[in-house]
């Protein structure tokens, strides 16, 4: 076993050490969400908590892990009689983010029920993180039929499982620690509600800083138990200090001015819900006893509020968290200071012996070392004995996008909006976008078998079953009675004597079962001099704006590419993040010529690149645009076609590729030519109109992509289902 590296070398990263010590106080306060550039020292910080942890007394034999004082009287294993039990490390259980659901809740042991004729349940990971820590990695690309497990263990700290004749109900009350890219996507709001604090890490800009976390990670490589010793001592005081601070937490009081403060706070920010008051009050608290006192200051709830409520605070995935600090010294301004309590504050901790081989310690993952909360060894950057949080941009309110408001001379009209671009136009700045609206879902027809999602019905590990087959390859998911039902015909010349039943590799039937796949949506942007009017172009911000949220919503895959002068571009490869499309869309600038050829191109290209790295995702076009070609752009495009054959032409490639498209025509004013409908035809999908894409009216636009892709006469697009 590797040694891992001291929670107390990790250099800076305040609040995320802060953090993981609270929880460590009071698992009470629901765990800590880490968001941050990769290379942060998120996962060594998480996984050096564990050694923090006291120890626990757990039952002998007890797969369980229930305390010996008071065993949970429902635990699968017992009924245990009160005693003496054994002393174990609290255990830190990762979850990976394939995990299949019987990994995490556990289930029938097949092994045994086959051959000894017995019902017997095997634990998963939940069983496994009981009194412990339960440490998800990459938590945001968890698969939502997970994540629905961890809602429910989460909130009622106890597993159920109830599932091939199994039933079974054991304690799970854990400490979920989850860290995660805000790149790569956002977490379901119902998941990042559930995690009681939220930190934001970033890598020091200080050059000093950075020295020292590469030196101590060198070190670390170099001899990880000579590096582990000498941060030994320091260990051992943050260890004794969580002790002690657990022991002094039942002491604590929590008077009625600082729940006065941590409602008004609450109230002030607008959070949703009460869960925000109680995980403020806990964390508060935990922050007192760490600090060794008896009694909860101001200090300890802006503290709290800085931890606990920057998460709450979003209203749609597109909103940066932070908190106003600002506005939160305002609110608990309006409350008295704290009386003197006649309790001095605790002197810090001891501080660690110099490093024989001074500041050369560097820690794995790229975040480094650093100090212990309590006080820093003489090289470290920081020396606070309770580390006030530092002012990050993320700690800022995200401003609200007002709606733009165009002015007359902006607004399209009939000679505007259908004027020909065929002269180069001049490059316009990035226009906001409007208001995002609702709208209803938009699926690609037929049964896939993409990665888990919202959107389009597939056949999924998980879901409702809907029958059993033959396993193709590795049997992954068993459908017990079909697999009895193959074998009990041949008991008898198999020469069954026992209680168990003689199966046989051909007898094995795999479950098939329905739930919903996330898709890829591309997006396809005219960003040209035809859409550069600032009225119809913030529009059509708006409406993509829309379609990105839904496809957050959805647990999509999305891309963006605009075209514009002679060229098109891949303005973000498909990924998780909608954020990051949404912050393209934002500073799209318009201008120039419209290459539609090139655009469709580049989306087919795209395509056939995606369909290599995931075969199973099926892909959803949305080509924005008002349907003008006027200029070629495509390359290797014949010098004898005219630009709207080469779109066309590009169009009927895709279509025949059996590509589900959508064309969202956003010409204008009471002249229309009707380009757009004629690009939606060569695509075989349906168009709409800007004002077609708000809920009522999507309702239809599901059923014409249905119908499009579906029907007889466009037979190319049948294979897409």
């Amino acid at each position: 076993m590797s040694t891992p590296y001291p929670f107390t070398a990790v250099v800076g990263q305040t609040d995320l050490r802060l953090a993981l010590l609270l929880n460590a106080v009071s698992p009470a306060v629901g765990g800590v969400l880490v968001r941050g550039e990769k290379g942060t020292a998120k996962s060594t910080a998480v996984r050096a908590l564990s050694a923090l942890l006291p120890q626990v007394d757990v039952v002998p034999g007890c797969r369980f892990s229930c305390a010996p004082a008071a065993p949970d009287p429902a635990c699968p294993d017992g009924p245990h009689e009160p005693g003496e039990g054994t002393t174990r490390p609290a255990r830190m259980v990762e979850l990976p983010v394939g995990a299949s659901e019987d990994r995490l809740v556990g289930a029938l042991d097949i092994e045994r029920a086959l051959a000894e004729g017995v019902k017997a349940f095997e634990p998963g990971l939940l069983a496994d993180a009981h009194r412990g820590i339960l440490y998800v990695d990459e938590v945001n690309l968890l698969h939502d039929h997970l994540i629905d497990l961890l809602l429910d263990a989460a909130a009622m700290g106890a597993s159920y499982v109830e599932r091939e004749g199994v039933s079974v109900r054991h304690a799970a009350r854990f400490l979920l620690v989850g860290t995660m890219n805000p790149e790569e996507g956002e977490l379901r709001p119902q998941l990042l509600d559930r995690f009681g604090l939220t930190v934001e890490v970033a890598a020091s800009r200080e050059p000093a800083q950075r020295v020292e976390v590469v030196r101590r990670r060198l070190a670390y490589e170099d001899d990880p138990v000579g590096f582990a010793t000498r941060w030994a001592a320091d260990e051992h005081d943050v260890r004794a200090r969580v002790v002690a601070a657990r022991a002094l937490l039942p002491q604590v009081a929590l008077g009625d001015n600082a729940l006065l403060q941590i409602a008004a706070t609450c109230a002030g920010f607008e959070v949703d819900g009460m869960r925000a008051d109680i995980v403020m009050a806990r964390t508060a608290t935990a922050l007192a006893a760490w600090a060794g006192r008896t009694g909860v200051r101001k200090e300890d709830v802006r503290q709290a509020a800085l931890l606990a409520l920057p998460h709450r605070r979003r209203r749609n995935p597109f909103d940066a968290p932070g908190l106003d600090e600002d506005k939160l010294d305002e609110i608990l301004g309006q409350f008295p200071d704290d009386e003197p309590d006649n309790e001095p504050d605790p002197e810090p901790g001891p501080e660690p012996e110099p490093d024989p081989e001074g500041p050369d310690d560097g820690g794995p993952d790229g975040g480094g070392g650093g100090v212990p909360p309590q006080g820093g060894g003489p090289d470290s950057p920081e020396t606070t004995q309770t580390p006030e949080a530092p002012e990050t941009p993320e700690r800022q309110d995200a401003p609200e996008a007002p709606t733009p408001q165009p002015s007359t001379q902006e607004a399209d009209g009939a000679n505007g909006a259908n004027r020909a671009d065929g002269a180069d136009g001049a490059e316009q700045g990035a226009v906001r976008a409007a208001e995002p609206f609702r709208t209803k879902m938009l699926s690609v027809p037929g049964l896939g078998e993409g990665a888990s999602g919202r959107r389009s019905r597939a056949r999924t590990a998980h879901g409702r079953t809907t029958g059993a087959q033959r396993p193709r390859g590795q049997l992954t998911k068993l459908h017990l009675a079909a697999t009895i039902h193959a074998a009990a015909p041949h008991q008898k010349a198999r020469g069954r004597s026992g209680r168990g039943l003689v199966v046989r590799k051909d007898d094995l039937r795999q479950a098939t079962r329905e739930g919903r796949e996330g898709n890829l949506v591309l997006f396809v942007v005219d960003a040209s001099g035809s859409m550069a009017a600032r009225q119809r172009m913030s529009a059509v911000k708006g409406a993509v704006l829309s379609l990105l949220l839904d496809a957050y919503q959805r647990r999509d895959k999305v891309g963006l590419i605009t075209f514009r002068g002679s060229t098109a571009e891949l303005a973000l490869p498909p990924t998780s993040s909608v954020d990051a499309a949404a912050a393209r869309l934002e500073q799209l600038p318009t201008g120039g010529r419209t290459p539609l050829a090139a655009g469709l191109l580049k989306a087919r290209e795209v395509l056939r690149i995606e369909r290599l790295r995931d075969p199973s995702r099926r892909p959803l076009l949305v080509v924005v645009t008002d349907g003008r070609a006027t200029s070629a752009g495509a390359p290797g495009g014949r010098q004898d076609s005219t630009p709207r054959e080469l779109s066309g032409r590009s169009a009927r490639l895709l279509a025949a590729e059996g590509v589900a498209s959508v064309v969202v025509d956003c010409e204008s004013g009471p002249v229309r030519l009707g380009l757009a409908g004629e690009l939606a035809a060569d695509l075989g999908g349906p168009a709409v109109t800007l004002d077609g894409l708000r809920a009522d009216s999507l309702a239809g636009l599901v059923k014409n992509v249905r119908t499009a892709v579906t029907s007889p006469s466009s037979h190319t697009n049948r294979r897409a289902a």
